[in-house]
């Protein structure tokens, strides 16, 4: 038995398991949980919009910038110890925003809960593999794409719940302070029960890399995240311009420090893996298609339609209720068929985005929030069949030393989608609102279903070239999981 099935023998590691899994599901929640409160917040603090803007955009890009070399540490000082610390200061982070007397605090304590999520995100991911056999791996990722897909729909439920609950009168706030002690809780227990796992000491640092990561990674964010909200400047498209010899100027650096044996941000043969590049290029495609459409849809039923925050969120539970089940299936499944189960997956999700437009209301008093429900629930079910195996498959073939940096890259990667999905489908919807209802008014139901429908081109598409782009990745190696008997894997 090996070192790593000795420590997936452990009775704890479900709980272990269990612990990583809330820690990742606190990170990714406020992402979403927010949205809802931004318009209390403007209120509360007498914030301008474009300070509104930036209590979002600060946590996305601090998020991303900082994946990668946290990554990176993790491989270095050790993946449970870097964990600890990203949820010590994620909770600290939340702590602050709970109290923030100000804007400026405010965007300031996003900042550091940014910092906090890139801590212990990557780790999340490393440390599966150590807790789990092969055999067991494929039920684990599949919680993590439940982990996931929840994250991005239950942030407007729980938001406009405790709202509304207007808690012991402290408004907004408890959206943050509830993640005190979740974070206590996911402390003490990964204390007990996640393994120590030891970083490569002899392992060192690219500061030079960082920065051009750091600097490749900005210039296609900054510009996605705010280059709408200022009406696309042409800066904003130099920066975008100039993304691609940045990134250009990282992957010759890493090269050089390969060839010279020196310490490298993402190991130089990430980049000559098929199958992590090109698997991560389809993540990118993935996350593109799903926190734009939240973010367009929530807007529709509560501004277009004039829905609470908690009544939005309702609305969309049978998208949680199909990741659910299909998380539940694909563990099951294990390390199966996972370059068919995507291709299903990106279709289920291809299919809900296009029967959508189909039920949109069109004039003030005729949304159906039942109708709401088969592409919703069809449209989750995809993700979470499509999810667990995506993941499976893009860090299949990556292992040792590098298992850090390879999550890190990856979900850095997936900010990178969920910027490019928000900015073209805000475009989109946006623009078509503008043109057609700049007013408001009366046809403001009808205009914000044109927009939507405008908006979800685009993740149909984007979900459908997923699911062709799919059989471009390497057969995946099994390592002998299949049953007895059973076909060839596709």
């Amino acid at each position: 038995m090996t070192e790593d099935e000795r420590t997936a023998a452990s009775a704890g590691r479900w709980i272990a398991l269990a612990a990583l899994l809330v820690a990742a599901f606190m990170n990714l929640i406020d992402v979403t949980i927010v949205n809802v409160a931004l318009p209390t917040m403007e209120e509360s603090l007498g914030a301008t919009a474009s300070q509104i803007e930036w209590v979002v955009a600060a946590y996305v890009l601090t998020f991303a910038l900082c994946l990668l070399p946290a990554g990176r540490l993790g491989d270095v000082f050790g993946r449970r110890r870097m964990f600890l610390g990203g949820v010590m200061v994620f909770t600290l982070g939340s702590l602050l925003c709970g109290l923030a007397p100000g804007m400026y605090a405010l965007i300031g304590a996003r900042v550091v809960q940014g910092v906090g999520g890139a801590m212990m995100m990557p780790q999340t991911l490393a440390i599966i593999p150590a807790l789990f056999s092969q055999q067991e791996r494929g039920t684990a990722f599949a919680l993590f794409g439940v982990a996931t897909g929840l994250a991005a729909v239950t942030g407007p439920v729980l938001g406009g719940a405790l709202i509304g609950a207007d808690i012991a009168g402290l408004d907004w706030r408890p959206i943050f302070l509830v993640n005190i002690p979740v974070g206590v809780l996911a402390i003490l227990a990964a204390l007990r029960f996640v393994p120590a796992l030891p970083g490569e000491a002899d392992l060192k640092i690219d500061f030079i890399g960082i920065g051009l990561a750091a600097l490749a990674l900005l210039l296609i964010l900054f510009p996605l995240i705010e280059g709408r909200q200022i009406g696309w400047p042409l800066w904003c498209w130099a920066m975008l311009v100039c993304a691609a010899p940045a990134f250009a100027l990282l992957r010759w650096w890493l090269a050089r420090q390969a060839r010279l044996g020196w310490a490298q941000l993402v190991p130089e043969s990430l980049l000559r893996n098929p199958s992590y590049m090109t698997g991560t290029g389809l993540t990118v495609l993935l996350f593109s298609g799903m926190p734009g459409f939240f973010l367009v849809f929530a807007i529709v039923l509560q501004t277009g339609n004039g829905l609470t925050p908690l009544q939005s969120g309702l609305t969309t539970l049978p998208f949680p209720i199909g990741v659910m089940t299909a998380s539940a299936i694909a563990g099951r499944l294990g390390t199966r068929m996972p370059r068919l189960r995507v291709c299903l997956g990106a279709l289920g999700l291809s299919c809900g985005m296009i029967a959508l437009r189909t039920v949109l209301p069109e004039m003030p008093g005729e949304l159906s929030r039942a109708a709401f429900i088969p592409p919703l629930l069809l449209a989750g079910l995809g993700l979470g069949t499509a999810i667990s195996p995506l993941f499976q498959i893009v860090l299949g073939h990556v292992g040792g030393a590098n298992t850090g940096s390879a999550s890190g890259a990856l979900q850095a990667f997936q900010q990178v989608g969920a910027a490019l999905g928000i900015a073209v489908m805000g475009e989109l919807f946006f623009s078509t609102v503008m043109r057609l209802a700049p007013q408001g008014g009366g046809e403001a139901p009808a205009a914000y279903s044109d927009a939507l429908s405008a908006a979800l081109w685009y993740n149909s598409m984007v979900f459908l070239a997923l699911a062709l782009l799919v059989w471009r990745l390497p057969r995946p190696d099994l390592g002998g999981t299949a049953r007895p008997g059973a076909p060839a894997q596709a």
